[in-house]
């Protein structure tokens, strides 16, 4: 079945960040780690949020100041030090009622793989690992950190007539 057709029941994105929302390259400044998001990606995060998809982010870093920007984004839940990705992917699905057919997962190495085989559309950058290239029911031709969020975002809303819609102009 093509991933577009399976885009048509996404209620819920759940993001990696570093080499999804960011190229994944980690600046060390004095105790901060710094990273960027792309603006559009995060544009397209805040959309989906206020159309109301469901937006969470499971992320092995720890830096709080991406949990911070993220929730202002409008994501629901963002899990930072997460070791075990199917783990946290489980307690989310428990928590927050949604089933595996409902989710679409961006992810782009090796931690990300299990969830990755579980949810209804498995997506990743460009750039990912090559184990997951393989198994991602979509790749984008976007770059992690590169707009490949947005990318994944915008086709599905399209796909079920919610971009550029009633709140676009509101803007």
């Amino acid at each position: 079945m093509s991933y577009k057709i399976k885009l048509k029941s996404i209620s819920t994105f759940i993001f990696d960040v570093d080499g999804v929302l960011t190229d994944g390259k980690v600046y060390l400044f004095r105790d901060e780690h710094i990273r960027a998001i792309h603006s559009k990606d995060k544009y397209a995060i805040q959309y989906a949020a206020k159309m109301g998809y469901s937006i969470f982010v499971i992320t092995g870093g720890s830096t709080v100041s991406v949990q911070q920007t993220l929730m202002g984004l409008g994501a629901k839940d963002v899990r930072l030090k997460s070791s075990n990705k199917i783990s946290v992917y489980e307690d989310l699905k428990k928590k927050h009622g949604f089933t595996d057919d409902e989710v679409l997962y961006m992810g782009d190495d090796l931690p990300d793989y299990r969830v990755m085989q579980q949810v209804g559309v498995s997506t990743c950058p460009q750039d990912a690992a090559t184990e997951i290239r393989q198994i991602a029911s979509y790749q984008s031709p976007f770059l992690g950190g590169g707009g490949c969020v947005r990318d994944i975002i915008e086709q599905t809303l399209r796909v079920q007539g919610k971009w550029f819609g009633e709140l676009s102009h509101e803007w």
